[in-house]
């Protein structure tokens, strides 16, 4: 939140349609690399410390995402907050599920192995890209869709 609030405070806008300068990028980039690092450790904690365990902990960034996908169909809260909110919770998600699949069983994990547990998660992005649409954007610089 400190990184995204001295990007806005700075620069006026935190929206990555802005990323077209080596400020607005380091600035980008370190809002990435924060959220990487602090979401882990979120997602980790939240399954580790809380009595959660990794597939209530999953759900609980789960249902956040949900809450978000909501407010963005049916509220006029900025965009640019919605994506930051989403790609921020998408880390502790990351996180838990990971956990969830090649944790041992006796710690609430499925016990995979960590290929398998990456094939699995490979084989639910193809799905979702495969059976979601998918639709060309616009880039900020462009008059014409990519």
């Amino acid at each position: 939140m400190v990184v995204l609030g001295t990007w806005y405070w700075t620069l006026g806008s935190i929206s990555v349609t802005t990323v077209n300068t080596p400020k607005v990028e380091a600035f980008y980039w370190l809002a990435i690399t924060f959220s990487q690092t602090l979401g882990t450790a979120l997602g980790d904690w939240m399954a580790d410390n809380t009595g959660l365990g990794y597939g209530r902990g999953a759900l609980v960034f789960g249902v956040g995402l949900v809450a978000l996908a909501f407010a963005y169909y049916r509220t006029n809260i900025s965009r640019v907050f919605l994506f930051w909110a989403a790609f921020i919770l998408t880390r502790p998600l990351g996180a838990t599920v990971g956990d969830f699949l090649d944790k041992p069983i006796s710690d609430g994990g499925m016990a995979l192995s960590r290929p398998i547990a990456s094939a699995v998660i490979a084989v639910f992005m193809v799905g979702c890209i495969l059976l979601l649409p998918q639709r060309a954007g616009m880039h900020p610089g462009r008059s014409e869709a990519i």
